[in-house]
């Protein structure tokens, strides 16, 4: 039996968690990431300070403009992508 981060035992060997077809590994990650509490969750992942303020710059943004928004079909179609 494996350990997970944290001491944790897991039931099947982390190889063995690796070997599930794709859809299922997903599954377990997003069972896994549903079981953590609000606070948990938040103290996961850590969002650098510029990155941060570039996503609220850009959110006001789209506020103060939403029309100036593209369809992702568009922006697919500029990039000669679709």
């Amino acid at each position: 039996m494996d350990s997970l981060p944290g001491g944790v035992m897991a039931f099947a060997p982390m190889s063995d968690l690796l070997q599930l077809p794709q859809s299922e590994r997903l599954a377990l990650a997003i069972a896994l990431w549903d079981s953590l509490d609000d606070q948990a969750r938040d103290g996961a992942l850590s969002v650098d300070p510029a990155l941060c303020a570039e996503h609220d710059r850009r959110w006001a943004s789209h506020l103060d403009n939403p029309d100036a928004a593209l369809a992702w079909d568009e922006v697919r179609s500029q990039l000669g992508l679709g």
